[in-house]
């Protein structure tokens, strides 16, 4: 567990209370250890992933993450910052595939800027690839100029799009492969890389091509359209931004980055939400979510995992939820209620009673 910074902690917990009560469910003994990042980290040691916490990381089956970052570290300027832990992190563990879930919830549509007849049977998995490109290329600056090197190679982007693909094959067969090959070389090699990869060894996927602009303005338009999204990692983190939209509020996506082998890193999409801090009125259901992709993906655990899906789901049906969403969900409650309200849900009672 890496708390973090911000609403990290607050959100973090909530998560781990639900896999504790996964525990006593499905009769499953899970350890925890809590270690420092991000601005919390700074504070106590001076940096921002510690040797220890990334030794920790590198050992566990399974990390989940709160947040990262915050006012007091958020000058550019700084030469140690709390993102600069964020991306050590995902290196270290080489996570190198972000998959981020968007499945508008029912009760929720209203929640979204999107007209609800739009966003009726959306359910798409975006695929970022998360260790290479612009965020981990070379960076210089030069009395009046700037300079960061967007770099991918061939193994880069064959192992995400491998991952993607699969992924396409268990849901609806469909693939799309964002880029801007009409102006980056870089592009240019990851649209031709995916045209082979499906042709060769997927063949019964259907892939389409969509540049990163047009692929924007789609997702807000016809996100129906979508199945699986895979993309290089800018692309990536803007697009998954903007579609945390349709579902209403930042606060309910989840995400998993996975490796070839080896631990997972599990987080919810939002950020460390200074101003929400020790108000216990922080969302928690991303990061319930996210322990949920936790369960499923690095231990295995699928039925337990849809059982906290299931949870969440009824929760939200019932209208319990925080202020952010409740003004559509229903009634206006606290971090701690939401979280009540999916660990009753889960141990079989009913999700309302927790509002009470």
């Amino acid at each position: 567990l890496l708390p973090g910074d911000g609403i990290g902690p607050e959100v973090s917990s909530a998560a781990q209370a639900v896999l504790v009560a996964v525990g006593e469910v499905f009769g499953r003994s899970l350890r925890f250890e809590v270690h420092e990042i991000g601005g919390a980290a700074i504070d106590a040691c001076g940096e921002p992933l510690p040797e220890k916490t990334l030794a920790a990381c590198q050992g566990a089956d399974a990390v989940l993450l709160g947040a990262v970052g915050g006012p007091r570290w958020s000058d550019p300027g700084l030469s140690v910052r709390p993102e600069q832990g964020l991306l050590r992190l995902r290196q270290g563990m080489g996570v190198f595939a972000n998959l981020r879930p968007v499945v508008p919830h029912p009760r929720l549509l209203a929640a979204s800027p999107i007209r609800p007849e739009l966003l009726t049977e959306v359910d798409i998995c975006f695929v970022r690839e998360l260790t290479g490109g612009l965020y981990f290329g070379d960076k210089t600056r030069d009395g009046d100029s700037a300079r960061d090197v967007c770099t991918y190679t061939v193994d880069e982007i064959e192992r995400v799009v491998r991952l993607a693909a699969r992924l396409a094959r268990q849901r609806r067969g469909r693939l799309t492969s964002v880029d801007k090959a009409n102006v980056l070389e870089t592009s240019r090699l990851w649209r031709e890389t995916t045209e082979r990869i499906v042709r060769d060894e997927f063949p019964d996927i259907e892939l389409e091509h969509a540049l990163v602009d047009s692929a924007a303005m789609r997702i807000l338009q016809i996100p129906r359209h979508f199945d699986v999204i895979v993309t290089e990692n800018l692309f990536g983190d803007i697009l998954t931004d903007e579609a945390s939209v349709l579902a209403g509020s930042i606060g309910v996506l989840p995400s998993a980055s996975l490796s070839e082998s080896g631990a997972g890193l599990y987080e919810p999409i939002h950020g460390s939400a200074p101003d929400l801090m020790g108000q216990g009125v922080a969302n928690p259901v991303g990061a319930i979510l996210s322990a949920a992709m936790l369960l499923r993906h690095s231990l295995g655990m699928s039925r337990e995992a849809e059982a906290v899906e299931a949870a969440v789901s009824e929760t939200l049906g019932a209208g319990v939820a925080t202020p952010d969403i409740a003004h559509e969900a229903g009634t206006t409650t606290s971090t701690s209620a939401v979280t009540s309200a999916v660990i009753r849900a889960l141990k079989g009672e009913s999700a309302a009673l927790a509002a009470s």
